[in-house]
């Protein structure tokens, strides 16, 4: 779907940035370089991640080597990778990406909030553009996210539940905001996984390993227009493709 569409809803929306959850890009857990390659290649400029980052013995040794690729910036210090990036323009503009991860119901990171305080603020010596990529569990921990960056950045997008969400919005300050931004991967399934599968563990509470679903594929994404001066957005539009 990414390989089929991108370039085209590029053309259309006049993309100048395109960034991609790639976290469960490699056969549904994790990444590995040569699916980041293929990301990249296609026309994603920054492949950001989340709680499976590590899922793929590899990416211990690939996030190092590649500032493209990013881990929430609330990890530990001394874990490999970078939570944020900046990505240049031939007019001298340049976009700032940071990833974080909630804590509600996730793995118990440092807090959110306080790694966003000191990011944004490295960040903004470059750029007023920000996009956040907000990795979390718990809606209430998203939308507070977004309240305490109103102004400071200039959209915080969700991720991680693999749904995407119709509450798409611009804050009162200027952040374009959504809850989940979806997924892509296939239509029939539960998130991405065999159906089956998903019912019988849910229905005997037995182990089986999961495996990604066939059939139909989908592709969720957002555009969000942003004030290159300013750094606030000014639209931020749903996109929904599906695979005939």
């Amino acid at each position: 779907m990414v390989s089929q569409n991108l370039s085209k809803l590029k053309e259309d929306y006049k993309i100048n940035l395109c960034i991609a959850n790639g976290e469960n890009a490699a056969g549904g857990f994790g990444i590995t370089r040569k699916v980041g390659q293929s990301l990249f290649d296609m026309g994603v400029n920054v492949v950001s991640s989340g709680n499976h980052i590590w899922d793929k013995k590899e990416a211990l040794d690939y996030l190092p080597q590649e500032n493209r690729l990013l881990r929430p910036a609330n990890y530990p210090r001394g874990v490999p990778g970078v939570g944020s990036t900046i990505v240049p323009f031939p007019d001298g503009t340049c976009v700032g990406i940071l990833n974080l991860s909630g804590r509600v119901f996730m793995d118990n990171l440092n807090c959110p909030f306080e790694i966003a305080d000191r990011e944004v603020s490295k960040l903004k010596e470059h750029t007023n553009m920000i996009i956040v990529d907000m990795h979390a569990e718990a809606t209430s921990e998203k939308i507070a996210l977004s309240w305490y960056l109103d102004g400071r950045v200039s959209a915080v997008i969700g991720t991680h539940t693999h749904v995407q969400t119709a509450d798409e919005k611009i804050l009162p300050k200027g952040v374009a905001y959504i809850t989940d931004v979806g997924m892509t991967g296939p239509v029939d399934s539960v998130i991405g996984m065999s159906k089956e599968i998903a019912i019988y563990r849910f229905t005997t509470s037995l182990p089986k390993k999961f495996s990604v679903a066939s059939g139909p594929v989908q592709l969720n994404a957002v555009v969000v227009e942003i004030d290159s001066k300013s750094g606030y957005a000014k639209q931020i539009k749903r996109i929904q493709l599906t695979s005939s």
